[in-house]
């Protein structure tokens, strides 16, 4: 069976990696800060550059999935400099040393956050960075992987949109939200939510470690993104929730800071490279996702 190290995989979109890992055919050996708690852990510190070498020896692909929640209330410069960091320096580390030791495959987290604010524009992989401070660090976060892409490691961008899914990430939110009758779209509702269901980011992940013809970045959202107004109307109907509401742009920023920027703005993301390279969406689309995310 091969074998996966992944790297940031305690959260919600890692430990549903791990968790589909066997289904899939893999093994995963998990890097961790703390002490390991079982045979499958393995202790690191890439804020100071350390990783024992030798638990990439044999393995046939890495995934880093790290950086700390951008979802924090108040961006402080500290708060900034922590988000830029978490997600560079294991990058930097994890790609010279799947260069060093011939893993032939690294797959690396990044965010749609590239692009920046697009309005209707359709935005596929060859679009160009955004101008925000999440474009910025996301570029940064790409170029990165720099010692891998020249150590002949086939490195692959997993640009991911909103994740939908009952363990984490946006849905718990604006499930109870929306089911306390408090539904409703936020500033103008235009901005487009680049969504995906968290069984088709699984799914997609594997399907991009078992293709080596792709590399490079692929955007993990779903092939129709919509509007926050849509999105809002969908979930409501899901819910059998009226979602009348509008949370104006200012309240949003007053409540979420300088985060509000990424969530008032959006990018009517596609993934354009996943479906040319043949993968088969499972949630095509808004309500379908949502009936099987919100079991």
């Amino acid at each position: 069976m091969p074998t996966l190290v992944a790297a940031g995989a305690s959260g919600f979109l890692g430990n549903r990696l791990v968790a589909a890992a066997a289904d899939h055919g893999y093994d995963v050996v998990q890097l961790v800060r703390r002490a390991p708690a079982s045979a499958s852990e393995v202790q690191w510190d890439p804020d100071n550059g350390t990783l024992d070498r030798s638990v990439l020896d044999g393995a046939d692909a890495v995934v880093n999935l790290c950086g700390v929640p951008l979802n924090h209330r108040f961006w402080t410069d500290e708060y900034k400099t922590l988000i830029r960091t978490s997600r560079v320096l294991p990058t930097q580390l994890l790609a010279a040393a799947t260069a060093e030791t011939g893993v032939p495959t690294l797959l690396n987290a990044s965010a749609v956050g590239f692009y920046g604010p697009r309005g209707d524009e359709v935005v596929d992989e060859t679009a160009l960075v955004g101008q925000t401070f999440t474009a910025g660090v996301c570029a940064d976060w790409e170029s990165a992987t720099a010692d891998a892409t020249r150590g002949g490691v086939r490195v692959v961008n997993l640009r991911t949109g909103l994740v939908l899914g009952s363990g984490g990430g946006l849905l718990p939110v604006v499930r109870t939200v929306t089911q306390a009758f408090l539904g409703g779209r936020l500033g103008s509702g235009k901005q487009y939510f680049p969504w995906i269901s968290v069984t088709d980011w699984v799914d997609a992940v594997f399907f991009l470690l078992k293709h080596p013809e792709v590399s490079g970045p692929v955007n993990l959202t779903g092939p129709d993104p919509v509007t926050n107004a849509e999105f809002t109307k969908v979930l409501g109907r899901a819910l059998h929730r009226p979602a009348p509401w509008i949370v104006p742009e200012f309240a949003v920023k007053l409540a979420l800071g300088e985060f509000a920027g990424e969530v008032v703005n959006g990018q009517r993301a596609v993934p354009a490279k996943l479906e040319d390279a043949g993968y088969v969406f499972s949630h095509a689309t808004l309500p379908e996702a949502l009936r099987a995310e919100l079991r």
